[in-house]
Formats: structure tokens, C-alpha cells, sequence
């Protein structure tokens, strides 16, 4: 080795965004003249420049290179101790390289930044904004939020409400904000509001956000309603204090037909001559039977009497509507099933259906609806006499509208599985199984090109109970 090196100090510090310079001197211990060349090496190399790279040195001589080091003010810059190397090279020998190694503490800087996304949102009973927070320092960010608005007018919910954000890396926190005051007629009203964003020994960082409330009736539907009601109002005070006499044709028709044939009250009543024989009075009409009167059998009948109205079937997308309504501004799935010999459950929404922790009958047919998830469509696997089980085809409909899948008929083959899909979210299920009464795992599949599998390749197996959701937070 015909080279002596030393670093002066052999420890330094360094603020990121700063720089700060360690001497490395450099001795040829050997008997030629010859040259150097010095490079930066390791993680510390892109912000580190030697001056000057060469250097020419004859025996017995000392020279000096000037290492700068300029971390930058990001996350790159990790804080903490940093060892770094300079590989110098000599001209004459370039296999005898030698490394001198120092270390380089950057000490530690925090930094951050909290937007909303997006900065308004509107709803009728809440609003859900996103808080995105990046941690743009080099050391691990403990964070806590918190909502507040002017009048205390809404409540938040924040998941998480502490977060731990390592360096460079970004955290996104799910807002829901609801109002105290329903607004049910009248125009949208603004709620600013703030989100705190709480760290160790640093003031909170406030964002802004305004949630739009909007009322479920306009102003002008009010108006009328009220404008309505007032003339109802009027209309019944003046029916009761004035009531119109009504009368029919039929009833002077009537009057004047008995006032004909009522006697007169001048005729005197004469005696009749007794016969020598009865005289035969008229057969008397018969009367119809208080059946024939109810069915309209009878000669003088008027037709058969209406029967009575059978009450609407209820649907998956009946309970569609109502959940809708309950609430509009989340994604819904609503299904009912068919059982063996026809009979059809009542629908339910994002719950268990069928038979849980029981044997059950078995599934023949499904009725599904879904809401705001850009259409859904199903296909029905099927128990097949062969032994090989069998799809039916894909039908597919549009939001909100009702889809039936399965085999016609009272008893046809039992349901095995199910494909289905949704046009975005996420859709999920679990299945219990009729023969085994076991219950199957919860596996949710994207959506379209994606579709979600429900229940088993098994012929002996069918299903008798169902879980359906839709995911999309």
C-alpha cells in the first residue's frame, strides 16, 4: 500500500437542506509520482462532491480533498446516522484502491401537509370527503384529527382518528360528516367546517372544507303544498256551513207514481157479493235466493260479483325502493329466494337469507335488485340428472329493476352456485350449504370483467342460505 489517508472529522452533522464540508487528507507513501482519482461512493454519494476529483501527489507528499455534503430537505434524507465512503483510485497501481469510510449524522426535520379531497361535498343527511396527509419529513409522523365547524351545526365521524405516516409515505382518513337539522324544504345551505390535524410539540394544522346540506323539498314545492292545503281547508268550511240540497229524478218519479195510485178519500168502500166459488188468485212471483243476489246466478242476475284485488307481490326491488330511500347515497343489493315446491321468501337487504345453522330446504331460483352499481347480471348453476351439474344462461338489468335467475316451474333442479356481477364497487357474499349445513367463507370479487363465484361444483350439494353486500368504501 504506498497511501495513507485521513479524515478530519471522521464524524460530522448536517440539517437537511444545509450543507457541511469534512476534510480527507491524502499522503503518497510511495517512490513515483502518481495521480488520484476520488469517488463518492454509497447512499450518501448523490448529494456528496470531492474537490478536487484528481489529485497529483510525488512521494512523499500531502494533499487535501474537500468533501461537501448537501443532503436535500425531503424524505430521502433519512435521519439518523448515514456511514458514507470515498473510493480513491491511484493511476499507477489501479488495483491497490483503497475506501476510507466516515459517518454522516443528518438530523431529523418534520414537515407535512393535509388537503381534503375534495374540498366541498354536498348531501342530503351527510357527506364524505377523504383527508389526505403526507408526511414530507425523514422522520416516522404521529398524527391525531379532529372536526369543528361554526354553531356546532354537524358531528363527525373520522377513521382513523390517529395515524402513524413513515417517511414520504402518504395517509388518507375517511370524513363522514352529518347535520344536526334536517333541512326539509328550502334551498341548500353551507357548512365550512375544519379538520385538525394534531402533532407532537407543533401547533394543529387547520383544513378548510365546506359541506353542501341540501334540503329534500324545494322552496317553491312549500309554497304549494301550502297554497293547497289552505284551499282544502276552505272548500270543507264552506261545504259543512253550506250544504247543497241534492236530489234525484228517481226519487220524484217515485212520489208521483204513489200519489196515483193511493184511493181517493171520497170513495166509499162497497161490499163485494159472496161467490159461489173462490176465485183463483195470481201465482206469486218467487224471489231470488240471497245466493243468487251474491253470485248473480239467478235469471235477473247482473254478473258475477267482483272478487277481491290480491295484495302486489313484494319483490326484491320493492325493498329496493324503500332502502333507497332510507338511505340514497350508498350502493344497495336486495334478494329473495325460491324454495322447493315454489314457495318465495320475503326480500331482504345486505342480510342473511335462508336457512343459518340449520338444514333448510333447498334453493330452486333467486329474484335480485340492485342500486347504483352501473347494472347487475346473474347466472344460475344447476343440479342435472347426469351428475354433472350445468349453467344456465347470463341475464343481465339495469339498476333498481328486478332480476330473476334459476330454473320454471314448482320443483325444478336445485341451485348449486351462482355468477354474478356489478358494474363497479366491489360485490361480496357468503353461502351456507344445504346438505352439509356448513357455511362457506366471506369473498368479495371487483367488478365487471370481474364476477363473483357463489357456492359449489358439488351435483349433491345445494345451497339454502345467502349473504349478499355490496362493497365500496
Amino acid at each position: 500500500m504506498s497511501l495513507w489517508t485521513s479524515l478530519e472529522p471522521a464524524s460530522a452533522t448536517v440539517e437537511p437542506g444545509s450543507s457541511t464540508r469534512v476534510r480527507l487528507r491524502v499522503r503518497n507513501t510511495g517512490d513515483v509520482v502518481d495521480e488520484y482519482r476520488f469517488e463518492p461512493v454509497g447512499d450518501l454519494a448523490p448529494w456528496t462532491v470531492a474537490e478536487p476529483a484528481v489529485l497529483r501527489l510525488y512521494p512523499g507528499t500531502t494533499g487535501t480533498v474537500e468533501l461537501t455534503f448537501s443532503p436535500p430537505r425531503t424524505p430521502d434524507a433519512q435521519a439518523g446516522p448515514n456511514p458514507y465512503a470515498v473510493r480513491i483510485t491511484p493511476t499507477e497501481h489501479p488495483d491497490a484502491v483503497t475506501v476510507p469510510e466516515g459517518n454522516l449524522t443528518i438530523l431529523p426535520f418534520s414537515e407535512m401537509r393535509a388537503e381534503l379531497v375534495p374540498t366541498t361535498v354536498a348531501g342530503r343527511l351527510r357527506g364524505r370527503p377523504r383527508l389526505a396527509v403526507d408526511n414530507l419529513g425523514n422522520t416516522k409522523l404521529t398524527t391525531s384529527m379532529t372536526g369543528e365547524d361554526n354553531g356546532d351545526q354537524l358531528s363527525y365521524e373520522i377513521r382513523p382518528s390517529n395515524a402513524q405516516i413513515e417517511p414520504g409515505r402518504a395517509q388518507f382518513v375517511d370524513l363522514t360528516l352529518r347535520p344536526k337539522r334536517v333541512i326539509w324544504f328550502g334551498s341548500k345551505e353551507q357548512h365550512p367546517f375544519k379538520v385538525a390535524v394534531q402533532r407532537a410539540g407543533v401547533a394543529p394544522e387547520a383544513v378548510d372544507g365546506t359541506y353542501v346540506q341540501r334540503g329534500f323539498l324545494p322552496r317553491w314545492l312549500a309554497t304549494l303544498l301550502g297554497i293547497l292545503l289552505a284551499l282544502a281547508i276552505t272548500f270543507a268550511l264552506l261545504w259543512f256551513s253550506h250544504k247543497p240540497a241534492v236530489s234525484t229524478r228517481a226519487e220524484e218519479q217515485m212520489e208521483q207514481v204513489g200519489s196515483s195510485l193511493a184511493p181517493s178519500p171520497s170513495a166509499q168502500p162497497s161490499l163485494p157479493a159472496q161467490p159461489s166459488a173462490p176465485a183463483e188468485s195470481p201465482a206469486a212471483q218467487p224471489q231470488p235466493s240471497q245466493s243468487q243476489n251474491d253470485d248473480g246466478g239467478g235469471n235477473g242476475g247482473g254478473g258475477e260479483k267482483p272478487k277481491a284485488d290480491k295484495p302486489p307481490v313484494e319483490t326484491a326491488a320493492t325493498a329496493l325502493h324503500r332502502k333507497v330511500k332510507e338511505d340514497p347515497d350508498a350502493p344497495h343489493i336486495c334478494y329473495r329466494l325460491r324454495y322447493e315446491g315454489g314457495k318465495w321468501s320475503k326480500p331482504v337487504c345486505e342480510n342473511t337469507l335462508g336457512a343459518w345453522g340449520q338444514t333448510g330446504p333447498p334453493i330452486t331460483g333467486m329474484n335480485i335488485a340492485a342500486s347504483s352499481v352501473d347494472g347487475i347480471s346473474a347466472q344460475a348453476h344447476v343440479t342435472d340428472p347426469s351428475g354433472t351439474p350445468k349453467w344456465l344462461p347470463w341475464t343481465p338489468v339495469r339498476d333498481n329493476l328486478d332480476i330473476y335467475i334459476g330454473a320454471n316451474g314448482d320443483y325444478p333442479p336445485f341451485m348449486i352456485g351462482l355468477n354474478i356481477s356489478v358494474g363497479k364497487y366491489e360485490i361480496c357474499h357468503v353461502a351456507h350449504f344445504h346438505v352439509t349445513d356448513s357455511q362457506g367463507e366471506n369473498i368479495c370479487d371487483k367488478a365487471r370483467p370481474e364476477s363473483l363465484f357463489i357456492g359449489t361444483n358439488d351435483n349433491s350439494k345445494s345451497i339454502d342460505g345467502m349473504l349478499l353486500y355490496i362493497k365500496y368504501v
